[in-house]
């Protein structure tokens, strides 16, 4: 039914599944994976620039800002490539066949993007479950693939927040 999964990774939680559960498909299938991370603003441990201002009394400070920008942004960048490498192996090792790529930019749009040039016939997605605010400011990717893809997409249902029980609650759970 799939013979080319691309599989949209973050460094979040929900990504164990979201692999997880594309290795499998990618099995039962016969299929291949594409491993896709983009670098963006919305991901833990982006890198924020430092500005120290213009002014030519702050030239070493902005110049050494500027060092310290590059520095973390290589390390962020690092860190997603040996994720994905790492990934890559184990759905090797799984005996699925397995690329990767890393890129930077709007992480829907860019996934849409490389879906279609790979022509992909499904992606596979986490969803983080951002409601209201949340989804408003940072909005979310499994919502724009979905409205945006040329072809299926999966989405993998991340953590649910439920609310915390009453003291009542835990009382009456704790008597049963």
């Amino acid at each position: 039914m799939f013979s080319k999964i691309l599989v949209a990774l973050d460094s979040s939680g929900v990504s164990r599944n979201v692999f997880a559960e594309s290795v499998s498909l990618a099995k039962q299938n016969n299929a291949r994976l594409m491993l896709v991370h983009v670098l963006s603003p919305v991901d833990d441990g982006y890198p924020s620039p430092i500005y120290p201002g213009a002014d030519s009394l702050y030239t070493s400070l902005h110049t050494e800002a500027v060092k310290a920008y590059a520095r973390q942004w290589e390390i962020f960048e690092r860190e997603g490539l040996e994720l994905l490498k790492s990934l890559a192996n184990q759905a090797i090792a799984a005996g699925v066949e397995t690329e990767f790529t890393q890129n930077v930019g709007d992480p829907g749009e860019v996934v849409c993007r490389i879906a279609e040039s790979w022509n992909a016939d499904l992606i596979v997605v986490g969803r983080r479950g951002r409601t209201g605010l949340a989804e408003l400011f940072l909005g979310s990717v499994s919502n724009y693939v979905l409205h945006h893809a040329r072809c299926s997409v999966l989405t993998i249902q991340g953590h649910i927040h439920e609310p915390e029980a009453t003291s009542a609650e835990k009382d009456l759970a704790a008597a049963q």
